[in-house]
């Protein structure tokens, strides 16, 4: 790889880390600023008002044969997961969520050993490993409970995101970025609808901060960190994007002790570390063998239907 070839790839990293960064501040958000116990609302009204954003400014219609795979990826990345993933964090306490979803790395370690051929390097499967270990040492208490709805949860919901990531880059859609994106979060939120409508209690009047909150989330939270994400997958190697996902539990313990006075001292400090080097060696492990950008996918105003073709 040449030094030029290296510093694009490199940047591309910065950019999709942005997207994990962002939520990594949904913790922090949710539990002083938004009203309690309502997980699925919170997922709803995050997923379903960016996607409808991003659907009414690329006007694009995805063609007949587009619409099943689409439907796929919006259900794992979006729709299954988000849900999934708030059932955890509600049912898990100590960060336990947090540690089943580090496994997440590993998981499209499998699937691309399994499906494609292609056998991890044993840098990446080391750096993962001590990832998890890091991220327990981090969140884990000695009396966190072993919820088993939790616990299945979190490892269902995992599978689910790494699923998507592992499909977003073996299918390669040729839905324009903005649009791929939007789509995904419009149809997610439609199916997270029916779950928030029947479980969750009506929202109580809002606070101006509350909207601001709920503001935050849809357009920081789900449109710009979404983008980015989606944007990584088209150009990084699964196992690298997902690793960086790592980096979410990371700026909330990180925001904690910043605006919450939490602290980080001892074995959580050594475990901080452990995740931080894991995540660079399993960045290093895939620059060794870089990912071919798909020519596609561009940030970009989308074409409109009447023009699909030259996309």
């Amino acid at each position: 790889m040449d030094h030029s070839t290296s510093r694009s790839s490199w940047l591309d990293v910065l950019i999709t880390a942005l997207a994990p960064a962002i939520w990594g501040s949904t913790y922090i958000v949710t539990t002083e600023i938004l009203p309690p116990d309502r997980p699925f609302t919170a997922a709803l009204l995050r997923a379903l008002p960016a996607g409808l954003l991003l659907v009414l400014y690329s006007r694009y219609l995805p063609r007949p044969s587009e619409w099943p795979r689409l439907l796929v990826l919006a259900a794992l990345n979006i729709g299954f997961f988000q849900a999934l993933l708030f059932v955890a964090a509600y049912r898990l306490p100590g960060g336990l969520a947090a540690v089943v979803g580090a496994i997440q790395p590993l998981l499209v370690m499998g699937l691309v050993w399994s499906m494609d051929g292609q056998r991890p390097a044993s840098v990446a499967v080391a750096a993962s490993v001590v990832g998890i270990a890091g991220m327990a040492a981090l969140l884990l208490v000695p009396d966190a409970s072993w919820d088993p709805i939790g616990i299945a949860a979190a490892f269902i919901g995992t599978a689910c995101m790494a699923s998507g990531t592992y499909l977003t880059r073996r299918w390669r859609p040729t839905v324009p970025l903005l649009a791929f994106t939007g789509w995904q979060l419009l149809i997610g939120g439609l199916f997270l609808l029916p779950v928030a409508w029947l479980i969750d209690p009506p929202l109580p009047p809002l606070s101006l901060m509350q909207w601001l909150g709920y503001a935050y989330l849809s357009l920081f939270g789900a449109l710009l960190a979404y983008v980015l994400w989606f944007r990584g997958i088209a150009r990084l190697a699964p196992v690298a994007v997902s690793s960086l996902g790592l980096l979410s539990p990371l700026v909330a313990v990180i925001l904690g002790w910043a605006l919450l006075g939490q602290s980080i001292t001892g074995v959580a400090l050594l475990g901080l570390v452990a995740v931080l080097g894991s995540i660079l060696a399993v960045q290093w492990a895939a620059a060794a063998k870089p990912a071919v950008v798909a020519p596609h996918v561009k940030v970009a105003r989308c074409t409109t239907p009447t023009a699909q073709g030259d996309n």
